[in-house]
């Protein structure tokens, strides 16, 4: 299996550290507002992972729930995201964290993505966090300013492990932030930050350096350590995480155990609008919901994702999205078009069937090629190499993967019927009752030369008008 990892910038062979237990962690969701469509595509494509590789290994997915507020921008100030839902909504910062998150797996479950197997709430490993800050602290990587506990970046050799060294001299330059008078370098970032004096935090606690909560970037190493161990196989998120949170994750963790973090760093590319990419402070924000009250159905979406790689921007239009509607739509009914087939067959022959498994497995394998698996699956289903028994057990297989429910009955498309069609209709469906498939076939040559054509699928007869 070929990885593209983006601290090397290259594909690499997949090699696990235990092909027992393959570790993988995936930055969750922040639970303050609704996630939109360009989270989820994320989300997609990290479902696509797990299920190439239990293809081949068991694999331990941990996804972080993000339900204490970490502050809006990279300089570590600004407004609390979950301080700021609480107050929109007249809601508790709590209550907020708990509707969003249910929402979240909600979409999550609809869009048929493999549920980890850790969900890690941060609010639930406040001691961990602590911990973690502890640990750098007595090796010398913290120093306190008036409100937190701050990471030197200056100490840590590898800072540009994922940025490069030209991007990272941008950063220094104060190009990610403003540099504060108390921060010893711009790229420095809090571990703790303490509790405002003016007023209450609804979400704060006790510890070693006074009363606050902790910066962002600890809960996740804090998570991954605790539940995959100091070095862990695979590490996903959007690409708006490469420059700053998994740069600051690396630091804090290595700068703790003394180990490489992770093996191998994986990242989506972003989800496009024309006016450009989506994002809820921009307005430009398109939830599931939004596609559901549109008439689509949320696979509809994942099919969209699914004819463009992980690694490159796709654009999305309700254009667009109409047309992935439609192409599965046709899959499905090809699909019930072989089921049909295959009831009258019994014999399978393995030997393409395991080659064309072969050729869908090797497509996703090379770095989640989803588009040239989907054309595959185009492929077995229009061609005319393996019998309908052999298409129905290869869709199987493929849709395991792809997790497009390709068995499910295809959308009808209804048209009123004259009543001689619907009693030609009903005497096909008793000659196929009676297995009298002559004249179920004479029957369909008459709707055909009456400007119907009928599909036969598990669901029974389709029609559909000329």
């Amino acid at each position: 299996m070929q990885l593209y990892n983006s601290e090397t910038r290259r594909k690499e062979e997949f090699n696990p550290l235990n092909p027992a237990q393959v570790t993988m962690y995936c930055c969750g969701p922040t639970v303050y507002n609704y996630a939109h469509i360009g989270n989820m595509r994320t989300y997609i494509f990290e479902d696509l992972l797990g299920r190439t590789l239990r293809l081949r290994y068991p694999v331990k997915h941990v996804m972080n729930v993000t339900d204490v507020g970490h502050l809006v921008s990279d300089a570590d100030d600004g407004e609390d995201k979950m301080e700021v839902g609480a107050a929109r909504e007249g809601k508790s910062a709590w209550d907020i964290a708990k509707f969003y998150e249910t929402k979240f797996f909600e979409d999550y479950d609809a869009l048929h993505c493999t549920r980890p197997s850790v969900t890690s709430r941060a609010t639930e490993h406040i001691q961990e966090m602590i911990a973690l800050v502890q640990t750098l602290e007595e090796k010398g990587y913290t120093y306190r300013t008036s409100d937190g506990i701050y990471y030197d970046t200056s100490k840590f050799a590898r800072y540009d492990a994922l940025v490069g060294r030209s991007r990272l001299e941008g950063l220094k330059g104060g190009a990610r932030v403003e540099m504060s008078e108390e921060k010893k370098n711009p790229t420095d970032f809090a571990l703790w930050k303490f509790s405002p004096t003016d007023k209450k935090r609804q979400m704060e606690w006790d510890s070693p350096w006074g009363v606050g909560f902790p910066g962002w970037h600890v809960e996740c190493s804090a998570m991954a350590m605790k539940y995959l161990g100091p070095t862990i196989d695979i590490h996903c998120g959007g690409i708006d995480h490469v420059s700053v949170h998994h740069t600051n994750e690396i630091a804090q963790s290595e700068a703790a155990t003394g180990q490489k973090y992770v093996d191998y760093w994986v990242h989506g590319e972003f989800l496009v609008l024309r006016a450009g990419k989506m994002s809820k402070s921009g307005g430009t924000f398109v939830t599931l919901q939004t596609l559901r009250d549109k008439g689509y159905d949320p696979l509809d979406y994942r099919y969209l994702c699914l004819t463009a790689h992980y690694r490159t921007q796709l654009e999305f239009t309700y254009e667009s999205l109409d047309s992935a509607r439609k192409s599965l739509q046709t899959l499905r009914r090809e699909v019930a078009k072989a089921q049909e087939t295959a009831l009258r067959q019994t014999a399978v022959s393995t030997a393409r069937l395991g080659e064309m498994k072969a050729q869908f497995q090797a497509a996703m394998e090379d770095d989640l090629n989803a588009p040239k698996a989907l054309a595959v699956v185009w492929e077995v289903l229009r061609g005319g190499d393996l019998n309908a028994a052999e298409k129905v057990e290869f869709v199987k297989f493929a849709d395991g993967v792809l997790s497009l429910d390709l068995f499910r009955a295809p959308e009808e498309k209804k048209v009123a019927l004259p009543e001689e069609i619907q009693q030609l209709l009903q005497a096909r469906a008793e000659a196929r009752a009676a297995k009298d498939y002559k004249k179920s076939d004479e029957l369909r040559d008459a709707l055909r030369a009456a400007g119907y054509a009928v599909k036969d699928t598990p669901q029974g007869q389709q029609v559909e008008k000329l």
